[in-house]
Formats: C-alpha cells, structure tokens, sequence
C-alpha cells in the first residue's frame, strides 16, 4: 500500500475496491500493489529483467525475452517487439505486478517475441498525463537502443503497442502520437487495444442502463486527471479527435467483451476509426459471455486462450 494510515483520518473518495483517498491526501491501493521479481519462467522459459529507464523520474520496465532468444549458440533473426501498457485505472497495478507478470509470460512464449512492459507512474500522485509521458518516454528509450536485449534481437520495423483497460488507452494515444511526430529509426506496424477503457459526456449503448457505472467512470476520470476540462478530451473519447485518421499504424486490433460495461466504448471507436479515412485495416474481436480484462484473471479459460491465440497471429 501506498503508506501508513491514520485511524482517525476521514476517507474523501473511495473508488470501486481500486482505493480509497483520505483527507490529508493518503493514498490506500486496495488491490494491485503485489509485485513479484523478474524471473526464468519455469513453465515456458521465458526470460525477464527490470531497467531503469529514467532515474529521475523513476520510470522503468520488465523486459521479456523467449527461451529460444536465451541460447547464444545459436542465430536467430529478429524477433517483434511488443511495447505493453499495464491496465488499471492508471491507479493500480503495475508492470511488475503478479497478473501481468504471467500473461506476458505467456504472451512472449506463444508469440516468440520481445516485450517491453511499461511501469509508467500511476495517478493520483503522478495525474494524467504523466503515464501518457512516461510511456512515451519509455516507447522512444526502447527503440534508440535503451537496452541491449532490444538491441540484439528485437526487429524495430515490427513494434507493437498493445494495452488493456487504461492500458488500452495509453496504447492507442501513443499510436496517435505516433501518427502524428513518427517514431525514430522504427516502424509501428499494429495497435491491440484490448477493452480499452474511453469515455465521453454523451451516453451511447448500455451506458444509460447503468447509471452508477458511468457515474463512478466519470469520477475516476476527474480523480486521475485533476485538470480535465470535459470527458470529450480526444484523449478520453478518441470519437471526438478531428485527427483520428492520422492513427501511426497499419493495423489495428480492437479486442471488447460482451459483458463487460466498457463495449460499447470500444465499438464506437471502432466504427468511428473505420468511418475516417484510416488508411489502415482494423478488426475488432468480441469474447462472448465474459467481462472486462477475463483473460487476465482467467488466462487458460478457452476464450482467454483463443484471445491469446488470436494476439500471436497479430504479431505474426
């Protein structure tokens, strides 16, 4: 947890079971604040380290390589690189986090990749759009050689970015930015958002249905970004950007949940992307019968597998 409490202390938000904040500005993570060290994987070989990507500021990664990478006697050509942005609210969680820790585990062995997982600073103390900076910082650390396992086998002519949740979010607005001031000396060539966490002041699809969810959402958002100006921000709802076309990708993958609240958000921006001249091809994907982020808590279900599956033809 963030720090010690004080008994007396009187609670001014508390949010979902993510955290609550108390009145002289404590912070209590309720859940995601596990870590557990990087590792050879037992079960697939893969390799993991932390970097410090900035001493200054305190950003890092895990980086993943896969078992065959590992064996120096022998040649290998170069390998994807995936660049992930954890979920979480941009308040929980974190790359070193047990949850995402196995998936990309998992992920770098199925794919036969190299993965940089970001471990961007988290609001409330570090608000929006520190994460957004941090991940950009660390996206152009990653692909001017910040790291000799990048250097060695990772082919910077095919990054991808890919993110789930809030996550999902920092994916797609560094794809924009991509878009719009390129990526030095390497090529981003796809985009997975998976249930990536948008919003807007307009409700669309369920959203009226389920009042308490919206508003909760709404106030998340003005928790982790005291300056909000409105939930039509570009960054929020990408449906409202002018620019949407200017995604720096080729191919995007949308990846939404049939009972998962934030759906609808994903297929309006889906349909949105696919209405704006894109030149790019987009799929979005529907896991039916499962809520947000299922693959994560349930990673051998047949539809977390399939999804799994589904990411490695991706990247391949």
């Amino acid at each position: 947890m963030s720090s010690d409490l004080s008994s007396n202390n009187e609670v001014v938000h508390e949010i979902l079971d993510l955290f609550r904040i108390y009145k002289d500005g404590t912070i209590e993570r309720l859940k995601g604040y596990e870590i557990v060290p990087p590792s050879i994987d037992p079960h697939t070989g893969v390799q993991s380290k932390d970097v410090i990507i900035s001493p200054e500021t305190g950003l890092s990664a895990r980086l993943y390589i896969p078992k065959p990478a590992t064996n120096p006697s022998q040649s290998h050509d170069k390998l994807p690189l995936l660049i992930y942005f954890h979920g979480g609210g941009f308040c929980i969680e974190s790359a070193f986090s047990p949850l995402y820790h196995n998936y990309l585990n998992s992920l770098v062995s199925a794919a036969n990749i190299v993965a940089v997982s970001v471990n961007y600073r988290r609001s409330p103390e570090h608000p929006l759009p520190i994460p957004f900076d941090d991940s950009w910082a660390a996206v152009n650390w990653a692909v001017v050689g910040g790291d000799e396992w990048v250097n060695d086998l990772a082919d910077l002519n095919r990054v991808f970015f890919a993110g789930d949740s809030a996550g999902g979010n920092i994916a797609y607005n560094l794809g924009m930015r991509v878009g719009l001031e390129g990526l030095s000396g390497a090529k981003l060539e796809g985009v997975i958002l998976v249930q990536p966490w948008f919003g807007g002041e307009e409700l669309i699809g369920s959203e009226a249905e389920n009042p308490d969810f919206v508003s909760t959402m709404r106030t998340l958002w003005r928790i982790v970004w005291p300056s909000l100006t409105g939930l039509d921000d570009p960054i929020i709802n990408p449906n409202k950007d002018p620019k949407i076309a200017d995604m720096g990708c080729e191919r995007m993958l949308v990846c939404v949940a049939e009972k998962d609240l934030l759906r609808d958000r994903g297929c309006h921006y889906y349909e949105g992307l696919r209405r704006s001249g894109w030149k790019g091809t987009a799929e979005i994907v529907e896991s039916v019968g499962e809520d947000h982020v299922f693959h994560l808590f349930n990673p051998t279900s047949a539809n977390a597998i399939a999804l799994l599956n589904l990411f490695v033809s991706f990247f391949n």
